[in-house]
């Protein structure tokens, strides 16, 4: 999964002991590891995860 850029969540704690996104045209992939393994990888569309945060915030 080297081709995704991956970025540590703005509310991790220090080191790369928390989730990791990497977002492209169409998808959200979330990852707990800076350097994931294509299993350990959920891929999530762009509204469903806009949703999902819409819902966290209430």
């Amino acid at each position: 999964m080297s081709q995704h850029t991956w970025r540590k969540s703005s509310h991790c704690q220090e080191g790369d002991a928390c989730v990791h996104i990497s977002v492209n045209a169409e998808t959200i992939l979330l990852a707990d590891s800076a350097t994931p393994a294509p299993s350990s990888v959920l891929s999530v569309g762009r509204d469903a995860f806009a949703a999902f945060v819409r819902m966290l915030k209430r």
